[in-house]
């Protein structure tokens, strides 16, 4: 049975001049217009389609794939806004509505924001919300730490970044956690630091330990710069006070030296190391 709102695949039942009708199942037969049928389509021929409710209510089919479909989280561009509600640009020629009701603050044209799309089952239309507690968990639930996962940035706070995880959690990268840039809308890989005792995620971004080396060893050399030259925090230091500088683990400071005294770029000593 095809499923409003997702990505099916159907098979052609009849051919007619403006399209060809798809076996919807318990849907009956969703009309493929013309515009999006492939040449030398048969019947018994399965299509990949998108199903979805037209400017007229009708059940109707595309192989245009939107951005998200029903359950999916997205980073959409705001397109108009009228007495209805705001309208975003989801990739298809029916632009998806955002309901007053679904909306967090009231949306700009030409602006984009994280949304979640859904099913109203009441009307069978596909709207997006921008309450995204509303249908994602913060508790974690059949995911563990070390983890990696798949992260969507969806908002900025005073703490860091909210990011859905795997398109169905929400969970927060700590400010001491961010090393890069980031921007809400930003797709990225992440890892699970930490599940709280309270059941929220802590994340962490996943980066290869050749750049993350780098970027230590830059900030480093930064840090040194700014210290005049010299620093007591060596590879001797407490691990809370190398972590409470640079945020990372003893081991990664201690790394990211050896790598520095190598290129010559700092001096090592018991009790201080040296920029060169």
């Amino acid at each position: 049975m095809a499923e409003l709102g997702n990505i099916n695949h159907l098979r052609v039942v009849k051919v007619v001049d403006f399209g060809v009708y798809l076996d919807g199942g318990g849907l009956g037969e969703i009309l493929l217009p013309s515009r999006y049928v492939p040449e030398a389509c048969q019947i018994d021929q399965e299509l990949k389609v998108f199903v979805y409710l037209d400017s007229d209510e009708m059940i109707i089919a595309t192989t245009v794939m939107p951005h998200a479909v029903v359950g999916e989280c997205a980073y959409l561009k705001v397109v108009d806004v009228n007495h209805y509600g705001g309208f975003l640009d989801w990739g298809l020629a029916k632009d998806l509505l955002v309901p007053y009701s679904e909306q967090i603050k009231p949306l700009t044209v030409g602006d984009s924001y994280v949304f979640h799309v859904f099913l109203d089952e009441d009307t069978d239309r596909i709207a997006a919300s921008a309450r995204l507690n509303d249908f994602l968990s913060e508790e974690a639930e059949g995911i563990e730490i070390g983890e990696k996962v798949d992260l969507l940035i969806s908002a900025r706070t005073d703490m860091g970044y909210k990011a859905v995880i795997n398109q169905r959690l929400l969970g927060l990268i700590f400010n001491n956690e961010i090393f890069q840039s980031l921007r809400v809308g930003q797709k990225l890989k992440g890892i699970i630091k930490n599940i709280r005792d309270d059941g929220k995620i802590d994340l962490g971004l996943q980066v290869s330990a050749e750049k993350t080396r780098d970027e230590l060893s830059d900030r480093i050399i930064k840090y040194l710069s700014q210290q005049g030259g010299t620093s007591t925090l060596t590879d001797k230091s407490p691990p809370n006070d190398i972590y409470r500088q640079f945020g990372v683990s003893k081991g990664s400071y201690k790394k990211a030296l050896g790598q520095l005294f190598k290129q010559k770029i700092i001096l090592i000593e018991k009790s201080k190391i040296t920029l060169l």
